[in-house]
């Protein structure tokens, strides 16, 4: 019997047996299970369209995870490694240009023609669960009437510190291409920042040093120099978890994860975590290359695993996170601990673990390039889907909207939302950015659990048994109790807060403000593309020059359709 047969005839079956009266004698935790199990989701859909919408997602996984670029006529990128490393580490506009816009035709334009069909689908099965449409379900994972407003709040809150990592990037990209593809008034074209959705920009980190003569804060040579390895990274994340007396992976962890990207087939390379629901087969399925971005996300990864380790004993409705931001934070908590210069010193990764405060600006920044700029991104991304499920974003403007360029109609038939893995695999993304906030959260908590004294960037909450407990309670509550109560019982508040993130990031925030005295804030040229480079290989007619305009960064989009609704769109 396949998942969505188990949970169309147990759904069912609940429905049957219990009746108003049962239901109304069912305690908190029943009635919260019962919930969950007549949530039949895609199960609702008859066989025949059940079908269609399992083989429009199949195809949509399968045109995401073979896309390729074609440089040349016998030769091929895929997005890992190769249009990844280009992303990461060319400084070529041209080159980083064929690459960005090579993905996003290969990937997003066929995905076209299945979306339109499984927003029906998807809104029908969610329609029959009693919501109004599939982002309405998404949400009501989160249990708050004031959600949406919650995160509106939270992200005028943070904005001062990305607006001023924004202008400085900006500068310092400006000094390397100059004034022809920079403007200091306008936005910043995506495909400079790094990072194939812009969604993280440490890896320009190099552009940006603001102390180059301090030590150098990305150890990947040195792991190469060690000869680390994918398995050795995965074992030096066990350790950390185990340090805080959390639990070691299994052996079904070790014999049947896929750490490495295979030889001869074609997979998603998107790192992810797989929980079997039989208390002992979890894995990982990440394509590891040796970096030390990579060792922050086999952390990240490893954070899940845990997370299934300490509930899987709990009955099946509540093995998930306390809400989906829940598992994605755990993870990343670790990693502001690993990413410190005193436990990379401890790793044996870096000569020493002495810190001054030109060395802290640097580490700041670092973090800020990564985390900062990921915040916009993280918001970005549901709010396109909720406007695509509630109809607010038709077909015919599925591109223009996911830029929030309405005075824009060209391009059409792309999809350049298609080019991010999460939406043809249909994976929430809002937790993300919930996340990123709970993250810091926790960390603080955390900290203060092992006794850590000075700012908070240098705390590492390694072999802290204090910490473990805390971070064990949560984990173990699963989604048996609401994320609120949850973060009470581990911080005290049952709110979200950005005051713990904002703390961690004053230092760094503070230099920006004084780097930036004389620069625009925003981006009041908000309409100025950058030119077609002399001599770029792709198509440079009508339909380039148009697509330039929707290549600049998302969050300069964002910003106005979220907080400038008031102006006049032809200048947004």
């Amino acid at each position: 019997m396949d998942k969505q047969a188990f949970s169309e005839a147990w759904g069912q079956r609940a429905k049957e047996t219990f009746t108003k009266d049962v239901l109304e004698s069912l305690d908190k935790q029943d009635r919260k299970l019962y919930d969950k199990i007549v949530v039949l989701g895609p199960a609702n859909l008859p066989p025949v369209a059940r079908e269609e919408y399992n083989v429009i997602l199949s195809n949509m996984d399968n045109i995401y995870s073979t896309a390729k670029v074609h440089p040349q006529p016998n030769i091929s990128w895929s997005l890992d490694p190769e249009l990844t490393d280009i992303m990461a580490t060319s400084r070529s506009y041209k080159k980083l240009l064929f690459a960005w816009e090579g993905w996003h035709n290969a990937s997003g334009v066929p995905l076209k023609e299945y979306y339109p069909r499984f927003v029906e689908l998807s809104n029908e099965a969610s329609v029959a669960d009693g919501f109004r449409d599939t982002g309405d379900y998404w949400r009501s994972w989160y249990e708050s009437p004031t959600f949406e407003d919650d995160l509106r709040t939270i992200y005028k809150t943070v904005e001062p510190l990305y607006l001023n990592l924004h202008a400085f990037v900006r500068r310092q990209l400006y000094k390397h291409y100059g004034p022809k593809y920079i403007n200091l008034k306008g936005p910043i074209p995506a495909h400079l920042l790094g990072n194939m959705w812009s969604q993280t920009w440490n890896n320009i980190y190099n552009m940006m040093i603001p102390f180059p003569n301090k030590p150098n804060l990305d150890v990947t040579e040195e792991m190469v120099r060690q000869g680390y390895n994918a398995t050795h990274m995965f074992r030096v994340a066990e350790e950390f978890f185990t340090s805080l007396g959390l639990e070691p992976m299994p052996e079904e962890f070790w014999d049947k994860s896929m750490l490495v990207k295979p030889e001869g087939r074609e997979v998603v390379c998107h790192a992810s975590a797989w929980d079997f629901y039989n208390r002992k087969d979890f894995r990982i399925k990440q394509c590891t290359t040796v970096t030390m971005e990579q060792l922050f996300t086999v952390h990240h990864e490893m954070g899940h695993v845990q997370y299934y380790l300490q509930y899987k004993d709990l009955p099946v409705g509540f093995r998930r996170g306390a809400n989906p931001g829940f598992h994605e934070a755990i993870g990343d908590v670790l990693s502001l601990s690993v990413s410190t210069p005193k436990h990379l010193h401890t790793l044996g990764l870096l000569s020493s673990s002495e810190s001054d405060p030109e060395t802290d600006i640097n580490y700041l920044l670092k973090m800020a390039l990564e985390k900062i700029a990921f915040l916009p991104f993280g918001y970005l991304i549901d709010q396109w889907r909720w406007d695509v499920f509630s109809g607010n974003t038709p077909p015919d403007r599925y591109n223009s909207d996911w830029w929030y360029l309405r005075w824009v109609s060209a391009l059409p038939e792309h999809f350049d939302a298609g080019a991010k893995y999460h939406v043809p695999g249909n994976t929430p993304y809002i937790r993300y950015f919930v996340s990123f906030i709970l993250q810091f959260q926790f960390h603080e908590k955390l900290c203060a659990a092992a006794n850590h004294t000075g700012p908070l960037h240098t705390c590492d909450i390694y072999r802290s048994k204090e910490a473990g407990a805390i971070m064990k309670n949560v984990l173990q509550a699963g989604s048996s109790k609401k994320w609120e109560d949850v973060l009470m019982d581990a911080l005290g508040t049952n709110k979200m807060d950005p005051t713990s993130l904002i703390k961690y990031f004053q230092p760094v925030l503070d230099w920006l403000e004084k780097q930036n005295k004389g620069e625009i804030l925003g981006w009041p040229d908000f309409d100025w593309t950058p030119p077609v480079p002399e001599g770029y290989p792709g198509d440079i007619g009508k339909e380039l020059a148009l697509s330039l305009q929707l290549w600049l960064i998302c969050i300069n989009c964002l910003y106005c359709k979220t907080f400038l609704n008031s102006i006049n769109w032809s200048n947004c």
